[in-house]
């Protein structure tokens, strides 16, 4: 299990912050602990990547539909409420914020695989131009310029969020 962990904690931690909106080491560790009891109904037809991804998406959606969830929701908007009567406009910065991630992530999402996937490393993973080339297999110069060139693209594709 330990292996696993460390094969995929960087994604697993990546999915997390994307379809919740921040890191939850709770989820986290209901990943692995699901992952475990389920370790049996893998079938080696598809990519063990793949299995725990769409495990980790699906305790993420049911972490965002569970009663936990909801009532932190409701605490959070009442302190917002609070917020925004006390400082004004508040809320508003935190909806254009998450419309603004919401925008990004899909740029994100239409860059080519090999562009998508350095980003996804070194931004969201954050790991070094190093780590990227020993974990896909192509040399650092590579890895640099497949960077650069997603953020080229993302750039052009987001030149509307600058005048923001």
């Amino acid at each position: 299990m330990k292996d696993i962990i460390a094969q995929n904690q960087g994604r697993i931690k990546a999915i997390i912050k994307k379809l919740t909106g921040s890191y939850n080491e709770d989820i986290e560790q209901e990943i692995y602990i699901k992952t475990w009891k389920n370790m049996n109904m893998y079938k080696e037809e598809g990519k063990f990547v793949q299995w725990i991804s769409t495990l980790a998406a699906n305790v993420c959606r049911d972490y965002l539909k569970s009663k936990q969830h909801q009532a932190e929701v409701r605490k959070v908007g009442d302190e917002t409420l609070l917020d925004r009567v006390a400082v004004g406009g508040r809320q508003e910065e935190v909806i254009d914020a998450k419309r603004r991630q919401k925008i990004i992530l899909k740029a994100v999402d239409t860059l080519p695989k090999k562009l998508r996937q350095v980003i996804i490393l070194y931004e969201f993973e954050e790991m070094s131009y190093e780590e990227i080339a020993r974990k896909t297999g192509d040399p650092v110069g590579t890895i640099k310029s497949r960077l650069f060139n997603a953020r080229r693209l993302l750039s052009e594709v987001l030149q509307p969020l600058k005048g923001e």
